[in-house]
């Protein structure tokens, strides 16, 4: 069987090929060479799939969880414990993409289709991206609303400035950078750890929502909340994101380096997506356990949450914590949105920009939005528009699985790397579900 061809025998010219992905981080992290080195590389390769980790749990997840724990308690865990799931399978195929071919997916799909096709595909990328910073930008600007007293409208102005933070970050290189992002981690999980044993939530209620029920597909209000829980869970920019951060690790470009590297960025990224799927479901929990159990099932908002919790549960630092948790996601959803978006206008349209452009622009079109809505509609317009922003994700999902899934099962690309027929199988069913949640939502949206 013949070792993966280069990225000039799949159509990249050689003008290109010598342009990789995010240029000034590419291959720049060592990798410890030779056997018995498994922890050693493990170590080396953990960080990406962290970054990635971030989208999964960005303040659309709070909004939507939240309203799905209020509303329907524990019902819909069974759709965050899937919806994890498949990612775990998406995030591993993005990875192996960038590790064999050298191409993140966006430059995989230059390589393949024709001016018009990408050209589309990158606006509904960009239009994802907007829609994942408008979160972003409502998240962090309800944070300091809750924790400071801070106007809305401000607060969302403020995130403006979030660009310098990105700057200053990457000057000190793209480890420090994951370093940051992981303590940001650590500091939600924290918080959600210390809100679950505060509410002591009803494991045999838990265990019972785990499992998938047909009225999540029949009941239209379930429906919506569960494809926005879709849209905030698997994130489709993060699949361009992951094919391109693989590649700051320098490992052996030979069949067997690539290999071990497709190993242990797999498991990057499935452990750093199991921390996701806790920080997720801890937040529908928690919305189940203080205010569905206890009969409110209107609490779809995140600052009426914040002023729920303390009071619900008896603990005068739950809200406070809560909200320092969501001002941590807001954050560090900022680094990684920014990071995409400079990946697919390189990608897509070898488009190059300075980061501060690109990322003022993106933060401009996600900010114009928010401030109207704000400022008409105030909070429960603010959440509202962050559960629409993450079906607006979810409908942009289908255009970014389904080359992923066709490339990493093409021989003629990834050569004994190409996905064995039951992966192809199980990442075929996957988008398949995707577009046909998709389908019904449209459906329902239109004619309902």
């Amino acid at each position: 069987m013949s070792p993966p061809p280069s990225s000039a025998a799949i159509g990249l010219s050689p003008a290109e090929e010598r342009s990789p992905s995010l240029a000034e981080s590419y291959r720049t992290i060592q990798v410890p060479v030779g056997k018995g080195r498994f922890w050693g590389k493990i170590g080396a390769f953990a960080g990406p799939g962290y970054m990635v980790a971030v989208g999964y749990m960005d303040p659309g997840n709070w909004a939507t969880d939240l309203a799905g724990g209020s509303a329907f308690g524990y019902t819909l865990l069974s759709v965050i414990l899937i919806s994890n799931i498949m990612a775990m399978v998406l995030q591993s195929l993005s990875a192996k993409l960038g590790i064999v071919t050298g191409l993140d997916l966006a430059q995989a799909c230059r390589a393949h289709y024709g001016r018009t096709v990408n050209f589309s595909l990158w606006v509904l990328c960009e239009l994802a991206i907007i829609a994942c910073d408008l979160a972003e930008v409502l998240g962090t600007a309800i944070a300091l609303q809750l924790l400071f007293g801070m106007p809305l409208v401000a607060g969302v102005c403020l995130t403006a400035f979030d660009v310098m933070l990105i700057l200053a970050l990457q000057r000190f290189g793209f480890r420090k950078l994951e370093a940051f992002i992981v303590a940001l981690l650590v500091v939600i999980a924290g918080c959600f750890a210390f809100e679950l044993a505060i509410a002591q939530p009803s494991i045999a209620a838990i265990a019972g929502g785990l499992i998938p029920r047909a009225e999540i597909i029949t009941n239209p209000a379930m429906l919506y909340i569960a494809i926005g829980i879709l849209g905030a869970t698997v994130m489709p920019h993060n699949l361009y994101l992951h094919s391109s951060i693989v590649q700051t690790r320098a490992f052996d470009q030979d069949e067997a380096g690539k290999r071990d590297a497709v190993r242990h960025a797999t498991i990057d990224s499935t452990v750093a997506l199991f921390l996701a799927l806790f920080i997720n479901a801890s937040i529908l929990i928690l919305a189940a356990a203080a205010f569905h159990v206890n009969g409110r099932t209107d609490v779809a908002e995140i600052d009426q949450a914040y002023r729920l919790l303390s009071p619900t549960l008896g603990a005068g630092a739950a809200s406070v914590v809560f909200a320092v948790a969501l001002l941590a996601s807001g954050q560090n959803s900022t680094i990684t949105g920014t990071l995409a978006g400079q990946i697919v206008a390189e990608g897509f349209l070898n488009l190059k920009l300075p980061l501060w452009l690109r990322r003022s622009v993106t933060r401009l079109l996600a900010i114009v939005p928010a401030v109207i809505v704000v400022a008409l509609y105030g909070g429960q317009g603010a959440t509202q528009l962050l559960v629409l922003s993450q079906v607006v994700l979810s409908l942009q999902l289908p255009f970014a699985i389904v080359p992923l899934v066709r490339f990493t099962g093409d021989k003629t690309q990834m050569g004994v790397f190409a996905n064995p027929l039951w992966l192809k199988l199980a990442a075929w069913a996957i988008a398949a579900v995707v577009i046909v949640l998709n389908v019904k939502l449209l459906i329902g949206f239109f004619f309902s």
